[in-house]
């Protein structure tokens, strides 16, 4: 098993319990590309290329340039900030910077080999930076109601974005539906529990248009959408309808989580009536089940695998699983009011002995998983709002903190909210945290980005799971290829070359959830 290392350098600060934190506006960059003839691009642009030193902008800080991209240096800034790099298209035409020019408000005029970048940065809350998130999900990434994916037919080009479908359309949906739950949550805008509802109706039907009640489908598209190219689809007796099986876990997981805050936080009772109907066939369609998720073939899918047997077989799984599995059923009973799911709830956690099964994380756990850390904490969410018995709350507390101990060290917001939800006493690096949502880019193309030619970057012994190269070094959002909370941060190179766009969930969840529970306050 690898061991895990915790930076000391994060946990900096960390001594204390966490204050909540009070937002300000902070500089967002902005960049915007021109050709070099460009009657906006200034003219002492245009001069002869001679890589200076260093150029002083306004605001004090030096920028300087380099055949790999540009530095950016401001000794008044706080540790984090007071160094940072662009360099990839996020940036920068092509990396070779030939001549910087500041301009009148701190950001920057850039000449490379191929064309010029103007880089603002440009103060914004973090409401007027979700607002930006929101207005990129209804022009790109709303897919009948489901949070979907943009890719774009020219690389970075956003105006020839086009939707196709994604084998965690049901995640990345409910991921988005909570989010606006808490934001209807904090702000009672009309938009919120619009958007709220929207996202929830589609998790519902994505449960209706499988034909097998209780067994949600994955994805789906609609007859004529362009086709997809791999996965087990199934057309729906009219044919209009093609729907993505082999259901994953993940989607258990992620419409569990929605579900139940949707039921607490939104208004409308025929909707928490039709939540808790579809919870109900969920749950009893895994439990008779044996605790799989069976397909429409009658055997279990890949990933939709809570039973004894095979955490017998494959005992990997068996801390994760068993924590989800706890987490459905307490769901269940608390969304449905239905002692029977209390009352399997307590045989799963007490005669079966999953509640000892959740303490052996570091007993089965062969390698690190980023994904199987989202999967955790989005049932440690629900738990921890539902569980009353102190003794499955030690439980709880402690499998929680197995995890914690990797993801300290990668000042999620969303892993650190979700933490002090079921810790809220804890010492965690809260500003940390928050430096992480300020620092999302956001430009959320999925450029190439290549950091790891960079001194100061330190490595870690082993490739990651996937075989690429990791630091131990967390460099900030918006230097890293553009991510979700199930990738793994400390891989620093990455990109698919500017031809998709992320949709924006993993920054509006957090968010939302931070200005909910109040570790965030102000804008």
């Amino acid at each position: 098993m690898r061991a895990v290392v915790v930076c000391a350098a994060v946990l900096a600060g960390a001594a204390l319990a966490a204050q909540p934190v009070r937002l300000a506006p902070y500089p967002q960059k902005v960049r915007t590309f021109y050709q070099a003839g460009d009657p906006a691009v200034p003219a002492a642009l245009r001069e002869a290329a001679d890589r200076p030193p260093g150029v002083r902008a306004a605001d004090g800080a030096v920028w300087s340039g380099s055949p790999r991209g540009l530095t950016r240096v401001d000794e008044k800034a706080p540790p984090r900030d007071r160094l940072q790099y662009f360099a990839g298209k996020r940036y920068l035409p092509d990396d070779d910077v030939q001549r910087i020019v500041a301009d009148a408000t701190g950001g920057v005029w850039v000449r490379t080999r191929t064309g010029v970048s103007h880089i603002e940065l440009r103060p914004m809350t973090l409401l007027q930076k979700a607002e930006v998130m929101e207005q990129n999900v209804r022009l790109r990434h709303d897919r009948y109601g489901m949070l979907g994916d943009s890719l774009l037919e020219v690389p970075g080009d956003l105006s020839t974005s086009r939707h196709v479908d994604n084998d965690n359309n049901g995640l990345w949906t409910s991921i988005y539906a909570a989010a606006e739950c808490f934001r209807y949550a904090v702000t009672s805008s009309p938009d919120s529990l619009a958007n709220a509802r929207k996202a929830v109706e589609a998790l519902l039907f994505l449960e209706e248009v499988t034909g097998r009640r209780g067994f949600p489908a994955r994805s789906y598209i609609r007859k004529g959408d362009r086709m997809p190219a791999s996965g087990e689809w199934h057309w729906t007796a009219d044919g209009q309808i093609y729907w993505k099986g082999d259901t994953s876990s993940d989607e258990i997981v992620g419409h569990m989580f929605a579900f139940g805050i949707a039921y607490d936080l939104l208004p409308d009772a025929d909707l928490k009536t039709r939540i808790a109907a579809t919870t109900r066939r969920i749950m009893d369609h895994i439990v008779s089940s044996g605790y799989h998720l069976v397909d429409v073939d009658g055997q279990p899918t890949t990933w939709g695998k809570w039973s004894p047997k095979y955490f017998a077989e494959d005992p990997e799984d068996s801390a994760l699983n068993a924590l989800e599995l706890l987490s459905f059923l307490k769901t269940a009973a608390h969304i449905t009011g239905d002692g029977r799911y209390e009352t399997e709830y307590r045989k799963v956690a007490h005669d079966l002995g999953y509640a000892t099964l959740i303490l052996r994380l570091h007993d089965v756990r062969v390698e690190m998983n980023y994904s199987d850390e989202e999967l955790a904490m989005l049932p440690f969410y629900a738990v921890f709002r539902y569980e009353r018995d102190p003794a499955m709350l030690a439980a709880y507390r402690r499998a929680l903190d197995d995890w914690w101990q990797n993801m300290q060290r990668e000042l999620s917001p969303l892993w650190t909210f979700i933490y002090l939800t079921g810790r809220p006493d804890a010492a965690v690096d809260l500003p940390g945290a928050v430096w992480t949502l300020y620092r999302m880019p956001l430009d959320l193309i999925d450029w190439d980005v290549r950091n790891s030619h960079r001194t100061g970057i330190e490595w870690a012994t082993d490739a990651d799971r996937h075989g690429r190269r990791e630091a131990r070094t967390l460099l900030p959002p918006d230097e890293r290829p553009v991510m979700r909370w199930n990738a793994n941060p400390f891989v620093v190179d990455g990109g698919r070359g500017g031809r998709s766009e992320s949709d924006g969930g993993a920054f509006l969840l957090p968010y939302w959830m931070g200005r909910h529970h109040k570790f965030l306050i102000g804008e």
